[in-house]
């Protein structure tokens, strides 16, 4: 059972119009130490702006220390790299080497998660990448994207550090590079009761956390599920718990991403038929480009982080989210989810889906083999 803990104050930032700015401000406040792990750092607009304000932390002293995923940052300038590093950050990449045709598990996992941790007193966890909110993958999208992190203070920071930290240390080791030496924090009492968890995903001692989380919220929830999430093609495990929740009387709503960025996230519509035939609510976000992985439980219980309901999220990836427990916080989510299917979305009936989409249904059944071959091959399974 996951356990919470108290003392916390956790705000929720709703995409980059309102993170961007706070993390600007953390670091440009930072005295010792700055951890930031992101799966990309885009040398646009916005990362330029966090990159000059992480550049200039660094030429004031302070340990500046950013690792980056070698997939997601495959495309940053050698040039910017080389700015970074000459103005003092410290800056590693995860996985530097990667095939997009290698079935090797371990060119696979890549640092999916995005985490920031500054002077071991403030923290950032969520969804959004280091770039522009109006760089959606489609033409026809109307930005800004729709995503969310949360501002952490509190007993949750501790933590938050010994992940990136620790983290930093093994990859560093494993380069054969000297990790600075950070100047000790020192220690801010922040009254708060929120309760709240940090949960990770990886490949040794936490394959399944995060999972599990959602599993045993599931199990447990009386009135009400709504998930929203970008990338969803959940395992039998999780979609045979949501199924159990519509059949004890919880009201299940999904908010999926509506614009198809790649032919495999069609596998998500191999599910819809079932789903709607149980009195799930599904609903396609297709105004923007929704990056979110959130989710809200009874009106109490809440995630926000970096996972993504899919394989390559749940099986592979390096990912992690905070758990909170706290109606105060889960009504303010929840508020906003409503508001984006109100603004944005489209409801897919069960008639409509069985009498307008056969090519769409058979695509997906292709789409989810492909999947379901793919991770055979790399020696995972549909759980």
């Amino acid at each position: 059972m996951m356990q919470f803990i108290g003392g916390n104050q956790i705000r929720l930032l709703r995409s980059g119009g309102e993170y961007f700015p706070a993390l600007c401000n953390a670091i440009a406040l930072a005295k010792n130490e700055i951890y930031l792990q992101s799966y990309i750092f885009q040398d646009d607009k916005t990362g330029s702006r966090i990159g000059q304000t992480l550049m200039d932390a660094a030429m004031r002293g302070v340990s500046v220390h950013v690792m980056l995923d070698g997939f997601g940052c495959q495309n940053l300038s050698s040039t910017y790299i080389a700015t970074l590093r000459a103005a003092g950050v410290n800056l590693l990449f995860y996985r530097p080497r990667f095939s997009p045709w290698s079935f090797q598990k371990n060119r696979l996992r890549r640092l999916h998660s995005k985490i920031v941790v500054i002077d071991e007193t403030l923290g950032f966890v969520g969804g959004i990448n280091i770039i522009d909110d109006d760089n959606v993958p489609n033409p026809n999208n109307v930005p800004p994207r729709i995503d969310y992190a949360v501002q952490i203070e509190g007993a949750l920071i501790a933590r938050l550090h010994a992940s990136v930290s620790g983290l930093w240390q093994r990859v560093a080791w494993l380069n054969l590079i000297k990790s600075p030496v950070a100047k000790p924090a020192q220690a801010t009492a922040h009254p708060a009761n929120l309760l709240a968890s940090f949960v990770q995903r990886d490949n040794v001692l936490h394959r399944h956390d995060i999972e599990a989380a959602y599993l045993e919220a599931i199990a447990a929830a009386s009135s009400e599920i709504i998930i929203a999430n970008a990338y969803f093609l959940p395992g039998h495990q999780f979609r045979k718990a949501l199924l159990d929740a519509a059949g004890r009387g919880v009201k299940v709503t999904l908010l999926l991403q509506g614009r198809v960025e790649y032919f495999l996230m069609l596998a998500t519509h191999a599910f819809y038929s079932e789903f709607l035939s149980k009195g799930i609510a599904i609903y396609e976000y297709r105004k923007s480009f929704m990056h979110s992985k959130v989710a809200v439980i009874d009106g109490r219980w809440a995630t926000v982080g970096s996972s993504n309901i899919d394989p390559f999220s749940l099986l592979l990836a390096r990912e992690a989210n905070v758990f909170i427990s706290d109606p105060g916080f889960a009504g303010e989510l929840r508020a906003d989810i409503l508001t984006s299917i109100e603004a944005g979305a489209v409801a897919i009936s069960a008639q409509q889906w069985h009498a307008e989409n056969a090519f769409k249904r058979l695509s997906s059944r292709l789409a989810l083999g492909i999947v379901r071959l793919f991770l055979g091959l790399i020696g995972e399974k549909d759980e």
